[in-house]
């Protein structure tokens, strides 16, 4: 097979030789150990990579070539890097027998239930390369999502680092100075100057057991927080946070309703999707409720009264899907529900940093005012204490 494969040919039929062909299998063997051997156990794959591979693979799939070929030719890439390795391993497992699902399982984990599940609807109905390009556009949508998240909480967390960092230089370089200063001039301190002394001395001289404090507090709500236990509430607790927890809904609905939307769209029952929505969530206060919808639905409800029963979605959404379930179009129902709710969340994100940062600069100046003025102030008595 493999000498067979570096031809560029693929057997038609094959036969169990005698003696003859376990010979010449013994030739193929001794030529293919001269070859690079594959790399071994499961390949960590970026979402980035994921992404690329599926959008280069359904190209070539919709060119009209068949998988193998398709992947032969990924293979051969230099620009895919690492991915030629995946794509190797994938094509020998695909050329051996096993079905492109279970070799995506096999090869990575990165894949996931639902990347693999949609790819053996793809298999089954004939329409890979349709389902992979809508796959990767799905995964494209829940990458811009989550980095529209991520940049928003940058510059806020910019901020508040530059608050911290001058409130420290302050407290531990120039009042120390100051108070040699006021020292040498025998002058009298403000009293917010020695204020700030007294904060300054009492943290240069105890900042280990504040450290220490700092680090037990952090590892022990870390902890607690990770507990099995505790989990579930945590994440339900975050999604109550004031102004966050808007954000943090808005983005499940997003996702949920996104991947369902792409699911029902590649041909899967209504109840198999779910249950990859429910993997699909990391949260489990969230998964619960989804667990709660399979449910009822399993017992014959329909998707939109089930939703409004576990009483967690809003009446807009739930009238969308109730309009597909009646139009017949639940698919391009939750797609449109997708989109609605993305610009929800753009328009969320946008509030919340157009008043999260004059807040903080608010407070950062606050905080450089009371220091200017603490600093002049001393630079004034110093003066009168000079002149006396």
């Amino acid at each position: 097979m493999d000498l067979l494969d570096r031809g560029g040919l693929q057997p038609m039929k094959l036969d169990l030789k005698s003696e003859s062909g376990k010979a010449e299998s013994e030739v193929a063997k001794s030529k293919a150990k001269n070859d690079e051997p594959l790399s071994t156990g499961p390949i960590k794959l970026k979402k980035t990579d994921i992404v690329l591979f599926t959008e280069e693979l359904s190209e070539l799939l919709g060119a009209g070539l068949q998988l193998e070929p398709a992947l032969r030719v990924m293979e051969n890439r230099e620009e895919l890097g690492k991915l030629k390795s995946l794509t190797t391993r994938i094509r020998v497992e695909v050329r051996d027998g096993m079905s492109f699902s279970d070799a995506l399982r096999k090869t990575s984990p990165s894949f996931g239930d639902l990347y693999c599940s949609l790819a053996k609807a793809g298999e089954v109905s004939g329409a890979l390369s349709t389902i992979l390009k809508r796959q990767a556009s799905y995964l494209t949508a829940i990458q811009d999502l989550q980095g529209k998240v991520k940049m928003a909480l940058i510059y806020p967390s910019f901020l508040i680092a530059s608050g911290i960092a001058v409130v420290v230089l302050f407290i531990t370089f120039l009042i120390p100075q100051l108070m040699g200063l006021l020292d040498n001039t025998n002058s009298e301190m403000p009293w917010i100057g020695q204020l700030m002394i007294d904060v300054s001395n009492f943290i240069t001289s105890t900042w280990w057991i504040i450290l220490l404090l700092i680090t037990i507090v952090v590892v022990g709500s870390v902890s607690y927080i990770k507990n099995p236990k505790n989990h579930e509430w945590w994440d339900e607790t975050k999604l109550k946070i004031p102004l966050f927890g808007k954000v943090l809904k808005t983005r499940f609905f997003v996702q949920f309703l996104e991947t369902l939307a792409n699911l029902v769209g590649n041909g899967l029952p209504l109840l198999r999707a779910l249950e990859l929505g429910r993997e699909a969530t990391p949260n489990l206060f969230l998964k619960k409720i989804i667990s709660k919808i399979i449910g009822y639905v399993g017992d014959g409800a329909s998707l939109s009264r089930t939703m409004k029963r576990v009483g967690f979605f809003p009446p807009l959404l739930l009238d969308m899907v109730a309009v597909g379930e009646q139009t017949g179009q639940i698919g391009e129902s939750l797609e449109r529900a997708a989109a609605r709710y993305d610009k929800e969340l753009e328009k969320d994100i946008a509030r919340i940093s157009a008043l999260i940062q004059p807040v903080i600069v608010v407070t950062m100046a606050l905080l450089v005012g009371i220091m200017a003025y603490m600093m002049i102030s001393v630079i004034f008595e110093t003066i009168s204490g000079l002149n006396a």
